[in-house]
C-alpha cells in the first residue's frame, strides 16, 4: 500500500466518527480498475483500498468493525478473491461481499456461494450503474442485519438474493433465455400450490426453478446464442447442461436436495427425455419439465388454458 493510499485510509478512519456514511473496501490489483471503482463510489461511501487479498486482510484486521461491504476482484496475485473472502467470512461474517470476475468458472461460483457467503457475483465488463445498485442493495442488507433480532433472516435472504442474481446472470447471456428462469419458477410454484405441496417443498421448488438451467452458464456462446438449428454435435453439447447443472448444485450444501431435479428437468414421462431416459418421474421433476417445455413460451389466454389443463390432469 502506497503512502498516499495509507494517508487516504487514515483519513477515512478519522471520518468514521464524523458522519454516518458506510465504509466499503475495494480490493483489485489493477490500478485502472481501482480508479474506476473509486470514481464510482467516492462521495457516497468511505473508501478503503487494497491491491490484493493479503493487503485486504490487513485492512480488515484493522478496520473490520467499520467495514460494511467488500468489492473484490477474483484474479489477483498472492491471493485470489474467493480465498480472501473466505478468510473474511471466518473473522468478520457480518461484512457483505461482492465478487468481480472476467470469466465464468463454475468452480469459482460454487466456492463463492459455499465458502464466502457471497452477496453477489458480477461478470466483467460491467456497467458502473449495475455495480452501484448491487453495492447499495448490499449496504441496505448490512444495515438491516446489524439488528441482531433479524440477523438470521437477513442471512437467509442474502442466500436467496444470491440465487436470484445467479439466475439473472444466466438469463442475460442470451436474449432468448431472458426472463425464462423466472417464468419457469412462477409456473412451477403455481402448479406446486395446486398439488398442495408443503412450504419447505415450495421453497426448494422455487430455487430449482431459478437454477434449473445453471448448467448453461459454462455453455459456449456460439452454441447458446446460435441463430438457426443446432448441428447434431452442438445439440449433444447443449444436452449436457442438466448434468453440468447437477454437478454445480450438488456441491453446495444448501442446494443438494434439488440437484436431482436440476439434472432431470428435461426427462419425460415416456422415457424419451434426457439425460437418463427416466420414466414415471416424481412430481417435482414433472413440475420443472412441464413449466420449462410446455409453459415457458406461452402468454395470456394460451398460458391460462394450458395450466388449467395440466392441473386437471395432476
Amino acid at each position: 500500500m502506497s503512502s498516499c493510499e495509507l494517508k487516504e485510509s487514515l483519513e477515512v478512519v478519522l471520518n468514521f466518527a464524523q458522519d454516518e456514511k458506510k465504509t466499503i473496501l475495494i480490493v483489485d490489483d489493477e490500478e485502472n480498475n481501482l480508479q474506476l471503482l473509486k470514481r464510482t463510489f467516492r462521495g457516497k461511501y468511505n473508501l478503503l483500498i487494497a491491491h490484493n487479498g493479503v493487503e485486504g486482510l490487513e485492512v480488515v484486521k484493522q478496520y473490520g468493525d467499520k467495514i460494511a461491504l467488500i468489492v473484490s476482484d477474483q484474479k489477483m496475485p498472492v491471493m485470489e478473491g474467493t480465498e480472501f473472502l473466505k478468510k473474511v467470512r471466518e473473522t468478520n461474517p457480518q461484512i457483505i461481499k461482492i465478487l468481480l470476475t472476467g470469466h465464468v468458472d463454475t468452480d469459482i461460483l460454487v466456492s463463492a456461494i459455499n465458502d464466502c457467503d457471497l452477496f453477489q457475483y458480477i461478470l466483467k465488463p460491467f456497467e458502473p450503474e449495475e455495480l452501484k445498485i448491487a453495492v447499495d442493495n448490499g449496504i441496505s442488507k448490512y444495515s438491516m442485519a446489524s439488528n441482531n433480532k433479524v440477523f438470521y433472516n437477513e442471512l437467509r435472504e442474502l442466500f436467496y438474493k444470491t440465487i436470484r442474481a445467479i439466475s439473472n446472470a444466466l438469463d442475460t447471456k442470451d436474449s432468448y433465455t431472458n426472463g425464462h428462469s423466472l417464468r419457469v419458477t412462477l409456473y412451477s410454484m403455481i402448479l406446486a400450490k395446486e398439488l398442495n405441496l408443503d412450504d419447505a417443498y415450495m421453497e426448494d421448488i422455487e430455487i430449482a426453478g431459478l437454477l434449473h438451467d445453471i448448467g448453461k452458464i459454462a455453455m459456449p456462446k456460439s452454441i447458446l446464442c446460435k441463430n438457426g438449428k443446432l448441428t447434431d454435435e452442438e445439440f449433444l453439447v447443449m444436452k449436457s447442461h442438466p448434468v453440468r447443472g447437477e454437478k454445480i448444485v450438488i456441491n453446495i450444501k444448501k442446494l443438494q436436495i434439488i440437484s436431482e431435479w436440476v439434472k432431470a428437468h428435461h426427462e419425460k414421462w415416456d422415457g424419451t427425455g434426457y439425460p437418463d431416459g427416466l420414466k414415471g418421474t416424481p412430481n417435482e421433476i414433472k413440475l420443472k419439465y412441464v413449466s420449462d417445455n410446455k409453459f415457458a413460451n406461452l402468454r395470456g389466454s394460451e398460458l391460462q388454458e394450458a395450466m388449467r389443463k395440466e392441473i386437471r390432469n395432476k
